[in-house]
């Protein structure tokens, strides 16, 4: 039971500690405006977009997190960014606009993330039908070799969630240093601020490890149960 504990304790300061440091350092640098930037986050992304083409690419507030979506062609910064000049506001809005080029270019890791999240949508619906139904059909049936359904159900519910999650990592690791940092280094950042965009686009890139970490570990819970 205890080395159980405290494995359990491991992973939850894995999980949660660098949730902690990544909001620690993006309100760090999202205190103050900073003097060299001549517009704002949002005006930036704009900015940006034109320059390559994707003028059919709208710049949005939303209350969903800062993101880039595909589907409605549309690049969303919460409200307290788009209209600030932090450092941390402006980095954002580049790596969201990286994830804009990705799109336009047809990157084979950006196309198959957004594939594969819209079928996880409908895998998780047939998951959670299986997992609900698998006991009833156990029991008319009387036969306890159904249990693979319950494991199917558990794989799409949980599995498909943690794919998208790993390929994540990627997508957003080139969206902020292969993308956004080469930009912003490209004459919108003073020399004295390339250190700090670097944090922040780390930052990032951490709060999607984070998520695969704790979706791991959800579904290493699952199956554990299953095997029951």
């Amino acid at each position: 039971m205890m080395p159980y504990l405290l494995l359990l304790l491991l992973l939850l300061a894995v999980i949660l500690g660098p949730q902690w440091w990544v909001q620690r350092v993006l309100n760090r640098y999202h205190q103050h405006p900073e003097e060299n930037f001549p517009g704002t986050a949002g005006e930036l992304a704009r900015h940006l977009l034109d320059r390559f083409g994707l003028t059919h690419v709208r710049v949005e507030a939303s209350q969903e997190g800062d993101h880039y979506d595909p589907a409605a062609s549309a690049l969303r910064l919460t409200p307290d960014k788009l209209g600030a000049k932090t450092l941390t506001a402006i980095t954002v809005a580049a790596h969201e606009v990286g994830h804009a080029l990705q799109h336009h270019a047809n990157e084979p890791m950006f196309a198959w993330r957004s594939r594969l999240a819209a079928a996880t949508i409908w895998g998780q619906r047939l998951g959670s039908l299986l997992l609900f139904a698998s006991p009833m059909l156990i029991l008319l049936t009387r036969t306890p070799s159904l249990g693979v359904i319950s494991f199917a159900g558990a794989f799409l519910l949980m599995g498909l969630g943690l794919l998208v999650q790993l390929i994540t990592i990627p997508v957003e690791t080139d969206a902020s240093f292969n993308k956004a940092l080469p930009l912003l280094k490209n004459g919108y950042l003073q020399e004295s601020q390339y250190a700090a965009a670097t944090q922040i686009l780390r930052a990032a890139a951490w709060t999607y490890v984070a998520s695969s970490l704790a979706g791991l570990l959800n579904f290493w819970r699952w199956m554990q149960l299953l095997r029951r």
